[in-house]
C-alpha cells in the first residue's frame, strides 16, 4: 500500500487511520488475564473471553481516530511532526468522514460489550462508560497535562486485566492485580517512546507530556526502569508456584534493553520510529511469555 496513491476516504485510508499494528496493545492485556484465569480455573467461557477482545480492538481503533481527529483539530499533527502519517493530517480522511467513524467505533464499543452484563453484572456498564469516556478525554485533555502515562496503566492494565478475569472467575486477587500493573507498564514503554520521539514538536505546540516535562535523559531512564519494574512485579508468581511466568518475561527484558540502548543513541528523529515498532512486537512478546508461563 503506497501512501501517496491514497484515494481520499477509501478503504486503506481507513486501514491506515484504524493502525492495525497498534492492536498488540489491546491484545496483551486480555491474553494475559485469560491465561491467569486458565491457570486457576481450568477453564475458560468462551463468549465473554471473545467479547473482552472484541471490545479491547473496538475501543483500541476508537481511541486511534479519536486521537487522529483531535490531534489534527488542535495541530499537534503539522507538517514537523516525526511519527507515522495520520490520516486527517495527510487527507486521507475528511473530518466529517472521521467525526462519523468515531461515532460508530465508539456505538459498535458499547454494543459488543453490553453482553458482558450477563456475566458480570451491571458493574460492567460502569467499566464500559469509563473507557468510552477517557478515550476522549485521554486525546482531548488528559495526554496534554502529562496523564497520558497514568491513563495507560489504568486502561492498558488494570481495567481490562482485572475485568477480563472477574468475568472468568467472580473475583479479582492480588495477584491478577499486580499482574495488571506488570502490564500496564510494559504497555506504556510504547508511549513514552512515541513521547520521546514527538518531545520538541509537543514542547512547541503546548502538549506537555511526561517526557516533556522531565526531560530526555530522565525520559530513558524511565523507558527502562518500566521494563525492569514489570518484570520483577512477576516474583509474585512464584509465590504461587508459577516460576516459568517469573522466569520467561526475563527474555523481554533483554530484548527492552537493547531498544532502551538503540533509543539513547539515535536520541532524536524519524528513525525512533524503528523502536516504536520494535516496542511494539517487544510488548506481544512479554505478553506471550507471561501467559506461555502461567499456563506451564
Amino acid at each position: 500500500m503506497k501512501e501517496s496513491n491514497i484515494k481520499v476516504n477509501s478503504w486503506q485510508a481507513w486501514v491506515l487511520a484504524a493502525r492495525p499494528k497498534t492492536l498488540t496493545g489491546a491484545a496483551v492485556p486480555v491474553m494475559i488475564a485469560l491465561a491467569l484465569a486458565y491457570t486457576n480455573r481450568g477453564n475458560l467461557l468462551i463468549v465473554p473471553a471473545l467479547l473482552c477482545l472484541l471490545f479491547a480492538f473496538v475501543m483500541q481503533i476508537d481511541a486511534n481516530l479519536i486521537n487522529d481527529y483531535f490531534d489534527f483539530r488542535k495541530g499537534t499533527d503539522d507538517e514537523q511532526r516525526l511519527g507515522p502519517l495520520r490520516a486527517c493530517a495527510q487527507g486521507w480522511v475528511t473530518l466529517p468522514a472521521m467525526k462519523r467513524a468515531i461515532l460508530i467505533t465508539t456505538a459498535i464499543a458499547c454494543l459488543v460489550g453490553l453482553p458482558l452484563i450477563w456475566y458480570g453484572g451491571w458493574s460492567m456498564v460502569v467499566v464500559g462508560l469509563l473507557c468510552v469516556l477517557f478515550c476522549f478525554l485521554y486525546t482531548t485533555h488528559l495526554s496534554y497535562i502529562g496523564l497520558g502515562d497514568l491513563l495507560v496503566l489504568v486502561f492498558f492494565g488494570l481495567v481490562p486485566v482485572c475485568a477480563t478475569y472477574y468475568l472468568q472467575t467472580g473475583q479479582v486477587t492480588l495477584e491478577c492485580a499486580l499482574a495488571s500493573i506488570a502490564c500496564g507498564l510494559v504497555i506504556d514503554t510504547l508511549l513514552v517512546v512515541n513521547n520521546y520521539r514527538d518531545r520538541d514538536n509537543d514542547r512547541r505546540t503546548g502538549k506537555n507530556t511526561l517526557v516533556t516535562r522531565i526531560g530526555a535523559r530522565a525520559s530513558e531512564r524511565l523507558y527502562l526502569g518500566l521494563g525492569i519494574a514489570a518484570c520483577l512485579i512477576g516474583v509474585v508468581f512464584v509465590f504461587n508456584g508459577h516460576w516459568c511466568a517469573f522466569i520467561l518475561p526475563i527474555a523481554y527484558l533483554a530484548l527492552h534493553t537493547v531498544c532502551y540502548t538503540r533509543m539513547k543513541e539515535i536520541n532524536h528523529g524519524k528513525q525512533l520510529n524503528a523502536i516504536l515498532g520494535d516496542n511494539a512486537r517487544n510488548m506481544l512478546i512479554y505478553g506471550i511469555l507471561l501467559s506461555v508461563g502461567l499456563l506451564l
